[in-house]
């Protein structure tokens, strides 16, 4: 019961880690309101989640402050202030090494990776410290912790910046009352795995980590007394390595 009736921002959870999460959290009796670019997966993911608090879906493209501001805008005005905040928008390339890449390519990474998710936190976080309670999770990426060539080089950079941006944040903001968590996942069976430069095989995507593991692990964290907080943690498929 300690999620019932808190209100839930999911930033980036039309699909993937985003929607597990989104209807986790729903079903154990948070009002959740799920943003994405795209209103089809949005309105699917709505139907199909029976809650007791129907989840609320509002478009919100995170490459345009003025969509940010929006979202958050029309949730304050609908439901109330944000008690948790779930970073999980996030894309990556094909083309994912130096010389490959295109420039254009790394700003547009780091536009939605990093600043979106900056600007997200920057819409809920004054409500959070006057009340002097809130909870951030931004899902960064084992590509966050480990520069590996699977992630590439934006895709790491963009996650090395939201686990240092989400750090310092929660280190100023630890006598408010509000907490950040950062989220480390290793392989997992989303559409992102469409943009790899070797296509994945059916056996693959079963074997690795779904987005109802995450959803799990993300509830457990909500679901902790104000007194505790997880400043980060790592979650990855037994058989991938750890290095």
């Amino acid at each position: 019961m300690q999620l019932a009736g808190k209100i839930v921002a999911v930033i980036g959870g039309g699909t993937g880690i985003g929607a597990g999460i989104a209807k986790e959290l729903a079903m154990a009796g948070a009002k959740v309101t799920v943003g994405g670019r795209r209103t089809e997966p949005l309105a699917q993911l709505a139907a199909e989640t029976n809650s007791e608090h129907p989840i609320r879906t509002h478009a919100i493209d995170v490459a345009e402050p003025s969509s940010i501001v929006a979202f958050f805008s029309d949730l304050q005005g609908s439901v109330g202030p944000v008690d948790i905040l779930v970073n999980s928008a996030g894309i990556n390339i094909a083309k994912r090494t130096m010389a490959e890449m295109d420039p254009d390519e790394w700003e547009r990474v780091l536009r939605i990776n990093a600043t979106g998710a900056y600007r997200c936190m920057h819409e809920v976080l004054p409500s959070m410290r006057d009340r002097r309670d809130g909870l951030i999770i931004n899902i960064s990426s084992v590509a966050g912790k480990r520069a590996i060539a699977l992630g590439g080089v934006v895709y790491c950079a963009s996650k090395f910046a939201m686990t240092a941006m989400g750090t310092a944040v929660a280190n100023e903001v630890r006598h408010e009352g509000v907490r950040i968590t950062n989220v480390y996942p290793g392989e997992v069976n989303t559409p992102i795995l469409e943009n790899r430069p070797v296509p994945v095989s059916d056996e693959h995507k079963e074997s690795i980590l779904q987005p109802e593991d995450i959803a799990k692990v993300v509830r457990t964290i909500c679901e902790l007394p104000p007194r505790a907080c997880v400043p980060e943690i790592v979650i990855k498929p037994t058989t991938q390595e750890w290095v």
